[in-house]
């Protein structure tokens, strides 16, 4: 009778199935794009998106963190990191279409952003990427549904 191998666990956080939007920017290429997250903890995530990344580049993620991860309110913020792993999707398959590859991210660094003033405890839930300015098109729409 042979024993199972032995997976040592290398996350340090706890994951949590979140499918969370998220836009996402590499500043030495100057790209911008957008994503969902599979996963998150507070020194990772899993995401997925179509931008052109590659391992070891450095990142930053715009999202509304979770209230499990912040351990209080849900919040948006910025995060930098460096990509880990690129999961292409499998040549041929219904994901191949959508060309979305899957992101491995090792968080470094949080930058809490200002909450937005429309956010108030009547509401159940409002999710947005980034503050509005005046003399910037919104690209990102927020979701308020009140219960």
């Amino acid at each position: 009778m042979s024993t199972p191998p032995v997976r040592v666990e290398r996350r340090v956080g706890q994951r949590f199935p979140y499918a969370v939007a998220v836009s996402i920017h590499e500043p030495k290429n100057s790209l911008k794009g957008v994503g969902f997250t599979q996963d998150l903890s507070s020194r990772g995530a899993f995401f997925f998106t179509e931008m052109p990344l590659t391992e070891g580049s450095e990142i930053e993620l715009t999202l509304e963190m979770p209230s499990e991860i912040t351990l209080g309110e849900s919040m948006p913020v910025c995060c930098r990191g460096r990509v880990l792993r690129i999961v292409r999707p499998v040549t041929g398959s219904a994901a191949d279409s959508a060309k979305k590859i899957g992101v491995a991210v090792r968080l470094e660094s949080y930058e809490y952003l200002k909450v937005s003033p429309e956010r108030s405890s009547a509401f159940a839930r409002i999710s947005t990427l980034h503050s509005q300015h005046d003399d910037e098109p919104s690209a990102v729409h927020s979701s308020v549904r009140t219960s």
